[in-house]
């Protein structure tokens, strides 16, 4: 597994503040408030290898996403799952294309409030709300369900059943019934899909949210190996004692175990 920190929030609409997340997460990662053991006793740096490959340097540029999709796909043919860390969700749209650029077109198993398939938002196809058209436009993904969403407008649910997105609303949700895609599975963990209460950290705050551990039990029932994820806008600003910090660095951990146990 190789950690990617990729601090941008030049294509956040509403708040900037997510370039800050990676560093935030790892803090809270390596805080003596806890340990590296996650929920199935496996433990990073000891029985999980879990390599920091730093951040990528991005400046808002038009290069960022080549140098997203770069580190990626570097960090996949060389073997590693890269779990990614943001940043605006922007930063999923290049990292599949990395991810794809190895493995083929993956499924996704996306976790959000919102679907982010606007064909472009205020005018930026590039937008953190537009990641997945993006990924479903250029074919990098054969499937892709969302959990959570409670957003879902009449532009984003007809481009919704333009891609055949399977949309799990969280009017419908229960852990026990969402689908689980099928290998190789890539996974992206927005935080804003977790109630507010969970973690307010996050720059579009909306409630009637998933609970830390219905994510959880969603993510516990995944077997099929994952060959890459990712854990976005976490706003250290908005963020209260570390509430989401540290809820971000418990995914990591936790999608670092999901990916350990794939590779045995």
């Amino acid at each position: 597994m190789k950690l990617i920190g990729l601090p941008t929030d030049h294509h956040s609409s509403f708040l900037r503040g997510a370039a800050e997340g990676p560093d935030a997460i790892r803090r809270a990662l390596r805080s003596d408030h806890s340990n590296m053991a996650t929920e199935d006793g496996l433990e990073l740096g000891r029985d999980i290898a879990l390599e920091d490959g730093g951040d990528v340097a991005l400046d808002g540029g038009a290069t960022d996403v080549e140098r997203i999709r770069r580190a990626v796909e570097d960090a996949a043919a060389d073997g590693h799952v890269p779990i990614c860390l943001g940043g605006d969700h922007m930063v999923t749209y290049p990292a599949v294309a990395g991810v794809a650029k190895v493995h083929g077109p993956v499924n996704i198993l996306h976790f959000d409030a919102h679907p982010d398939l606007y064909e472009d938002f205020d005018g930026d196809p590039l937008s953190h709300a537009s990641p997945f058209a993006r990924i479903m436009e250029h074919r990098l993904a054969k499937r892709l369900v969302q959990v959570g969403i409670r957003t879902l407008n009449s532009h984003c649910r007809e481009q919704a059943g333009r891609y055949k997105v399977e949309i799990v609303e969280m009017r419908d949700f229960s852990p026990d019934d969402v689908a689980i895609p099928e290998a190789p599975l890539y996974i992206s963990i927005d935080l804003d899909g977790i109630d507010p209460a969970y973690a307010p950290g996050v720059s579009h705050h909306e409630p009637g949210g998933m609970t830390t551990r219905e994510v959880l039990r969603v993510i516990r029932r995944i077997r099929t190996p994952i060959v890459g994820a990712d854990v976005v806008e976490l706003n250290p600003s908005r963020d209260i004692n570390g509430m989401t910090a540290t809820l971000a660095a418990k995914l990591v951990k936790e999608l670092a175990a999901l990916a350990a146990q794939g590779s045995r």
